[in-house]
């Protein structure tokens, strides 16, 4: 009687012991994950953005973790909406990157032929704010049909040690997956500049797994994946990332040729006179980029809603306000001032 009650205790105490083991290890995988670090779980926004591109692929797409946290910021390029044509001005850039990026990306068997006609690796786009760069990255992105994974520097820093290394590898894994694939970095300098003995040790790792996987891909003749940066600050950038970026094109301020098209496209579409001179309006803006040119239209076009508004207080009854007119363009140019500091700083470094 002793040994058979003896052996039921045994038993148990063996068996409360396991299942406090199995709680206490699923509390702590649940407190270490989800708890103090809810990035870990797969959102319902990367589900979401899978399935979106798994259906466009024609295939399931198996992903860890990691990989489901970059997949947060993976674009269907049937999503885009700029275009080449949505971009006025810029068109030997606009040329060229389709010559040397799109018909790689879009026609792989032309490319397929020895090893001088592979498609491109890396592209920087370097120029002053607001000239149209994050545009024209969308814009390759729909134009080749290339799913765009947008790169926030932010997700990839973590406080865990080792994970920021396992979000970059993560990238590249998930774009070799989703290939024909476009890795876009904005600012890229903030996350690419020189090195130096003062860099924080997770950032200098950052970077250095970032430049292995990226030659892992340049060495792959076959993998449709590109590394497209942009930046205000080229002269910040590693000389090792520079030589990755072999082709780079200048998105310069627009001349008068170039201002009359980004102001065709804006004003496309939008209630204006037909007596407008656009080619006057644009003398009137040298200077200005293309940001700068959506910003006064979108201050002139305020004009006519403040003549009507007007017109109502002093009892006079108006269905619509009227079309935009050129005198409402040119009180607001007589107005402005044009943000040229960034530009100037960016030309600037350009020739330190």
């Amino acid at each position: 009687m002793k040994g058979a009650k003896f052996l039921e205790e045994l038993l148990s105490y063996t068996a409360s012991c396991i299942v406090s083991c199995v709680v206490s290890t699923a509390c702590n995988y649940w407190v270490n994950n989800f708890l103090f670090d809810p990035s870990r779980k797969p959102s319902k926004k990367a589900l979401e953005a899978k399935k979106d591109i798994a259906k466009r692929l024609g295939r399931r797409i198996k992903t860890n973790s990691y990989e489901d946290i970059i997949a947060r910021d993976v674009i269907n390029p049937d999503k885009i909406k700029v275009e080449f044509d949505s971009i006025g001005g810029l068109e030997s850039i606009k040329q060229s990157l389709h010559e040397l990026v799109i018909l790689p990306l879009q026609r792989p068997e032309l490319f397929s032929h020895g090893k001088l006609l592979g498609p491109q690796k890396g592209v920087l786009l370097h120029g002053p704010p607001g000239t149209g760069k994050t545009m024209l990255a969308k814009a390759i992105a729909k134009e080749s049909g290339a799913v765009f994974i947008n790169i926030r520097i932010a997700k990839l820093k973590s406080k865990w040690y080792g994970d920021a290394e396992k979000l970059v590898a993560a990238v590249f894994s998930l774009a070799h997956k989703l290939q024909p694939a476009i890795i876009f970095i904005d600012e890229v300098d903030s996350f690419l500049s020189k090195r130096s003995s003062s860099d924080h040790e997770v950032s200098a790792k950052m970077k250095t797994e970032f430049m292995a996987l990226w030659d892992g891909f340049t060495t792959d003749q076959n993998a449709r994946v590109m590394v497209l940066a942009a930046t205000n600050r080229p002269s910040e950038l590693d000389e090792a990332i520079l030589r990755r970026l072999p082709q780079t094109f200048e998105v310069g301020l627009p001349d008068h040729r170039g201002r009359i098209d980004i102001l065709k496209v804006i004003l496309k579409g939008e209630k204006v006179e037909s007596l407008i001179d656009i080619d006057h309006i644009a003398g009137l803006c040298d200077g200005y980029s293309g940001s700068d040119l959506l910003e006064l239209c979108k201050q002139a076009a305020y004009t006519p809603i403040r003549d009507l508004l007007n017109a109502e207080k002093s009892g006079q009854e108006s269905s619509e306000p009227r079309p935009l007119s050129q005198t409402d363009l040119e009180k607001v140019i007589a107005a402005k001032r044009k943000t040229k500091g960034a530009a100037s700083e960016y030309c600037s470094s350009m020739y330190i």
